[in-house]
């Protein structure tokens, strides 16, 4: 579904992806693990457009989207939960799904399916972003990913800043969507948190994959958790 072809990816002079390769292959969970700063939100900006690669090829669905604009790219069904969830604050929470939904009579997700999912956002319809939990507003950055119907799900750090009863309730919707079906890439620093989903592994440093491996392997590799991880 998802291929990155030795990818190189600058800020202006600063060289930070440095021939980056993966693939999430349908109905899978791959994790992408590493410390602050080593490049991995920046992978996500290349995948989606916003931070393009100069070298190196981005496939989904074996269509080059490498230097297509990022809303192409979104349109083609692939969803983002950015670091950070940006959120719009100023808007309810039916406002901020509404601007995302896409999707016909057939389609996944929907308001129903969504509020199913997120009973609480249900309840929240009406508020504002910024009157939400911080709980409140990750489930609302994955619901408003959701409610855009992607075929394929980029998740930047969802644990985030989350105290560990609303990390186990990420874990869950996470679990919901696996099962369902949907390919994830799963960007975090949490390893315990991604073994948990995750059909495969890699780690990141400096701007390169230095360890790929299924999670279980990855666990058992105590050279590499303290390496790159600190774990």
């Amino acid at each position: 579904m998802l291929k990155v072809v030795d990818i190189h990816t600058y800020y202006d002079q600063s060289y930070i992806l440095q021939g980056i390769s993966l693939e999430v292959a349908k109905g899978t969970v791959v994790a992408l693990l590493g410390r602050n700063g080593v490049g991995k939100t920046t992978l996500v900006r290349s995948i989606v457009g916003l931070t393009p690669a100069r070298k190196g090829q981005i496939l989904f669905n074996d269509k080059d989207i490498t230097h297509i604009s990022a809303y192409k790219i979104i349109r083609m069904q692939i969803g983002l939960v950015p670091q950070g969830r940006r959120i719009f604050p100023s808007l309810t929470v039916r406002e901020n799904l509404a601007v995302a939904a896409r999707g016909s009579e057939s389609s996944m997700w929907d308001f129903e399916k969504i509020y199913s999912l997120f009973p609480r956002l249900k309840e929240r319809d009406q508020n504002r972003g910024n009157q939400l939990s911080g709980g409140e507003q990750q489930m609302l950055a994955i619901a408003r990913a959701l409610i855009s119907n992607p075929l394929l799900l980029l998740m930047d750090e969802p644990t985030e800043g989350l105290a560990p009863v609303l990390v186990r309730e990420v874990g869950d919707v996470i679990l919901k969507l696996k099962e369902g079906g949907l390919s994830i890439f799963l960007v975090e620093q949490n390893l315990s948190f991604a073994k948990k989903f995750a059909d495969y592994a890699h780690v990141m440093s400096k701007g390169k994959i230095v360890y790929s491996s299924t999670p279980t392997k990855l666990w058992e590799n105590k050279e590499v958790k303290k390496l790159y991880l600190g774990v």
